[in-house]
């Protein structure tokens, strides 16, 4: 199986004969994603992988007010789904954080998330179901989906809060976001979906989900598209190629000025790259994790506790909450930037 169709290289050597068969089998069922998105441009991008996946059913989607309103992400989801002729059902959700006001990234990602190319609106509405209860209903009916991230974690946190023993039924949860034991992108301390709705990274941190954490450092460097890169993904032909790069037009000046780096970052994508096959890290290790609610100066900043130190007694106060809650989180350092482009140019083609 190449990594296009997800890429899942499995081998079967030495099962018997009857193991093998039925592992093959197993390997044909889809897996069942839900993806929780504030449709931007590289949100856009993420869902193209997953829709396009033959090996990934995609149960639903859920849009969040992030780099857009909730409003804007909905129609740009619908807008990606249609685009990939997929029928995925597409729910609308929170409108702003839980406690804050909402803060958009239109200075990154342009007016209408998608880089302000004009386009057309979708055919079709999202769902009159509310976006929280979407997801509990959602989880409940495939224990052991895969739960993707890719903006502020309000609607989890709000589902959680709501419904706790969802996260048992959880198998992986994959997050976008934070900026482990690194520089942020929104402000020095915090990556920009964290650091949006903190309070709602803290409730999930807590929840009990099988937390994946894919921070926007792994996008950065080599993981970028550089510029032959760009010209290889629009050398395709292909529609969904060339609205990749398009809807990503003002992000890629936006990554320009923040880093002095030509190219395009696309965060959501590497995420998705991960979710859909986890082999392509390449270092991690398991944390616990909290999240900073209260100071201004380090809003959203994902501490990880990387030393293992937050048990000590100087820390163990503090720390109580995150220990309380009894599962550290997997922090992905590295991947694997051939296989994550490898992963991507397939689903563009």
């Amino acid at each position: 199986m190449s990594v296009a169709r997800c890429s899942a290289r499995n081998s079967v050597r030495g099962f018997c004969a009857n193991e093998a068969y039925e592992f093959a089998i197993l390997l044909r069922v889809p897996r069942a994603f839900l993806i929780d998105t504030d449709t931007a441009s590289d949100d856009a991008v993420a869902l193209i992988m997953a829709l396009r996946c033959a090996e990934v059913r995609v149960a639903g989607i859920t849009t969040v007010a992030g780099n857009v309103n909730v409003e804007q992400a909905t129609r740009n989801a619908l807008y990606t789904a249609e685009l990939c002729e997929a029928d995925v059902p597409v729910f609308s959700g929170a409108e702003k954080p839980l406690k804050r006001a909402h803060r958009s990234a239109d200075w990154f990602h342009g007016r209408d998330g998608l880089g302000d190319h004009g386009y057309a609106a979708p055919r079709r509405a999202a769902e009159k179901q509310y976006a929280r209860d979407a997801i509990i209903e959602i989880i409940e009916a495939h224990p052991g989906l895969v739960l993707v991230t890719l903006g502020p974690l309000t609607n989890i946190a709000l589902a959680v809060q709501h419904k706790p023993a969802i996260a048992e039924k959880v198998s992986r949860c994959v997050v976008m976001g934070g900026a482990p034991c690194c520089e942020g992108n929104v402000t020095p301390a915090a990556e920009y979906n964290i650091w949006c709705d903190p309070e709602a990274a803290r409730v999930v941190a807590r929840s009990g989900l099988p937390i994946e954490l894919v921070g926007w450092h792994l996008c950065r460097g080599e993981a970028a598209l550089n510029l032959r890169d760009i010209q290889q993904v629009l050398g395709f032909g292909t529609a969904v190629a060339k609205f990749a790069i398009e809807c990503n037009s003002r992000a890629q000046q936006a990554f320009l000025t923040q880093t002095g780096q030509h190219g395009i970052s696309l965060p959501d994508p590497v995420a998705m790259a991960v979710a859909l096959e986890p082999s392509i890290v390449t270092s991690q290790s398991e944390h616990f994790l909290d999240v900073e609610t209260e100071s201004e100066l380090t809003r959203g900043m994902t501490v990880v506790d990387r030393l293992n130190v937050a048990g000590d007694e100087r820390n163990r106060e503090v720390w109580a909450a995150a220990l309380a809650a009894g599962r550290r989180a997997k922090i992905a350092w590295s991947i694997d930037n051939a296989r994550w482009k490898r992963a991507l140019y397939t689903a563009l083609q």
